[in-house]
């Protein structure tokens, strides 16, 4: 079957292939977020194992005043991500004299989708969306107003599905783009209770294992992968060790799936790893950053589960 991929694809077609080649089979958490995956994820937010949304909606919501004074006069606020959770606009609410609001995301459908509501709602002000893989180098557009300083925002603990390597790389990608004078405003998850982890990858109503069950689906619909979803099944643990999340996906029997003419063998029980989620300590993530950012400011909650860090660009 003849694939008409766009550029975007082809370069993930790539990580795909290359990610299945390996001893330890693997696929790009980047996949999920297709507008099904995106969908799943906004149901996950809402699920009463998965802490990490609503603790730090509630981390955003006690401390506006303070985060949103981090915001100086004529800053570009980029977002990595589609800006349609109740974070961005309990942001945007509260923030005044902004230059631009520029979300960056991979799924082109909700990205565009968002943008539309959010340029509704904020007549006013110039929202420019991106469809990028963030992870890379991008240019940003001309900005009609004055521009002074450039501050992202990357919630949702998202830099936990980076390993530390990509982690460093992304954060001085970062650090470039935003230049001196600029910062990140960022969502880190904290290590805490297994079973408190362990629970909001493995919710009862099992949307956690659509969602990572969707990636399969995606790889049929997109690059005429043949996987048979029903001899797949989720799995979730936590790795005290490497203080990680680590979400597969097992198959259930011996078989082999073809992805664009390349076929893949399968051992029963053999897995996928489709995700890492990194859990932090505060010194763990300052060692982690420290070659570009330091901590300015940091907002907690009362458990002790999740943070919102501010970094200034050194």
């Amino acid at each position: 079957m003849e694939l008409e991929l766009d550029k975007i694809q082809l370069e993930l077609l790539d990580e795909i292939i290359n990610g299945l080649s390996q001893k330890q089979k693997m696929l790009p958490s980047k996949l999920f977020y297709d507008e099904k995956g995106s969908k799943l994820f906004d149901l996950i937010c809402e699920l009463d194992e998965y802490y990490p949304t609503r603790t730090e909606s509630m981390i955003m919501k006690n401390n506006i005043d303070d985060i949103v004074s981090v915001f100086k006069e004529n800053t570009i606020f980029i977002e990595f991500g589609s800006g349609s959770s109740m974070k961005t606009r309990l942001l945007l609410d509260n923030l005044n004299n902004l230059s631009a609001y520029i979300p960056i995301d991979i799924s082109e459908d909700h990205l565009f989708k968002t943008t539309e509501r959010l340029i509704e709602e904020y007549p006013g002000l110039e929202i420019i969306p991106i469809s990028a893989d963030y992870t890379k180098p991008y240019i940003l557009p001309e900005i009609h107003k004055k521009v002074k300083h450039k501050i992202t925002y990357f919630p949702g603990s998202t830099i936990g599905n980076f390993k530390n390597d990509e982690a460093k790389a992304f954060l001085k990608l970062i650090a470039e783009t935003c230049g001196r004078e600029g910062g990140l405003l960022i969502g880190i998850d904290l290590h805490k209770d297994k079973d408190i982890i362990e629970a909001a990858y493995n919710d009862k109503e099992n949307v956690t294992a659509e969602f990572n069950l969707n990636l399969l689906e995606r790889l049929n619909r997109e690059y005429g992968a043949d996987f048979e979803i029903s001899k797949f099944s989720h799995l979730a643990f936590y790795n005290e060790d490497e203080k990680r999340i680590e979400m597969h996906l097992i198959s259930e029997v011996e078989q082999t799936v073809t992805i664009n003419e390349r076929k893949f063998y399968f051992k029963k029980s053999e897995t996928i790893l489709t995700e890492y989620s990194h859990k932090y300590t505060f010194s763990g993530f300052a060692e982690l950053a420290e070659d570009y950012f330091e901590i300015s400011k940091i907002w907690i909650d009362k458990n002790k589960y999740f943070s919102v860090l501010y970094l200034s660009v050194k």
